[in-house]
């Protein structure tokens, strides 16, 4: 399903229980200067991710002071974030003149405890490349580092290295728990372009070999992604960002499962292997 860009308010995109993606929760809050924005989500883990700005979150007695580092846009710097416990009440306060704030979320019941990720906490991996057309660069906010700190959710940005190019491929999907071959992870992208009037396309391939959707993806656009196989392309001559949450229904860890038709591609493509074992 695509969402186009619009004004949310700061009400969430992709509300808990969404019919689409219930196991995951997306909200954009944007602040100025002194402003402050106070949530919970009852059953959802939560992370808090400035695109631009910086912020201080406080969650019950713990604070994080001076998260984000990021000035124009989502190239502008690295990322950090904060984890928000399930439905613990989380405050987000401005402190440069304005921030644009990313709220990912996905469902899980127990009560873990809050932390910050600073930058030189992302980990970062590089694959693909220009040959193949997939160079890309994947900087994970809740990765391989923050495993046994957090539930079921795994927040990323991606970005595809240089102008133009495919990410999300060999095509691959995870909307069936089946181990060990694939994991139930419903998935939300928020999407970026640089310049800003650059788009691209997602794909969703249906499992069944029929003709799937085609979006036109832009500035600001949302994705949700509940089944099928989903890779997408940018126009040559712009660069693409998207911020990635995933929420598994039985386990953190995501398996994904390649497209029969294309998966011999994994082959040809430098580094995917150990993209794939990130995502844990």
């Amino acid at each position: 399903m695509h969402i186009e860009p619009y004004d949310n308010a700061n009400e969430p995109i992709v509300a808990a229980g969404d019919a689409t993606v219930p196991l995951n929760y997306f909200n954009i809050v944007c602040l100025t200067r002194g402003d402050s924005f106070t949530y919970a989500v009852p059953g959802y883990e939560t992370c808090i991710v400035p695109a631009t700005g910086t912020i201080d979150v406080r969650v019950g007695a713990f604070s994080a002071e001076a998260i984000g580092r990021r000035g124009t846009d989502v190239w502008d710097g690295e990322p950090e974030g904060v984890y928000v416990p399930s439905g613990q009440e989380a405050t987000i306060t401005c402190r440069s003149d304005s921030a644009e704030v990313f709220v990912a979320g996905a469902k899980f019941d127990e009560v873990l405890a809050p932390f910050a990720v600073r930058a030189d906490e992302i980990d970062l991996v590089q694959y693909g490349s220009d040959d193949t057309k997939t160079h890309r660069k994947i900087k994970h906010i809740l990765g391989q580092k923050q495993a046994g700190r957090v539930g079921r959710l795994l927040v990323s940005e991606l970005y595809t290295v240089g102008k133009g190019g495919w990410s999300g491929f060999p095509s691959h999907k995870h909307d069936t728990d089946r181990l060990p071959d694939e994991t139930r992870h419903d998935e939300t992208y928020n999407f970026r372009f640089r310049p800003k009037h650059g788009s691209g396309l997602q794909l969703l391939q249906r499992e069944d070999g029929g003709v799937g959707e085609a979006y036109h993806i832009v500035d600001g656009s949302t994705v949700c992604i509940d089944r099928g196989y989903h890779p997408c392309v940018v126009m040559p001559g712009y660069e693409m960002y998207y911020f990635t949450i995933l929420g598994g229904l039985s386990q953190r860890s995501l398996v994904q499962y390649f497209q029969p038709t294309h998966a011999d591609q994994v082959k040809t493509i430098p580094g995917i292997l150990d993209m794939v074992a990130k995502f844990k």
